[in-house]
């Protein structure tokens, strides 16, 4: 579980990523979860933009996204899903105590 702290240190570092996957109209599913796995184990922190034509709700898409890919919701601003998972291999982000 993520402190108010650490959140507010990632948020910094997302603001400049750009989003790395879309979640449309299809909404979650394994295919997108999967990918995600794949690539927060490399970034360890990744932005995940809503399109407009998903009607769903971007905190239940969050919360799927997160609990599917067993990582910490950062973040959800507008349509933006801000995920971070401590990485195995690729360790970078040291996140303050």
């Amino acid at each position: 579980m993520l402190t108010g702290k650490q959140k507010r240190y990632l948020r910094s570092l997302a603001h400049h990523l750009d989003p790395i996957f879309q979640v449309g109209k299809g909404g979650v599913n394994e295919h997108i979860i999967r990918h995600i796995e794949e690539a927060i184990e490399k970034r360890e922190l990744i932005k995940i933009s809503v399109l407009n034509n998903n009607d769903d709700d971007r905190e239940d898409i969050a919360e799927e996204l997160a609990n599917g890919a067993g990582c910490e919701l950062v973040q959800v601003i507008g349509r933006t899903i801000v995920l971070y998972k401590e990485s195995r291999d690729h360790k970078t982000i040291e996140l303050p105590h």
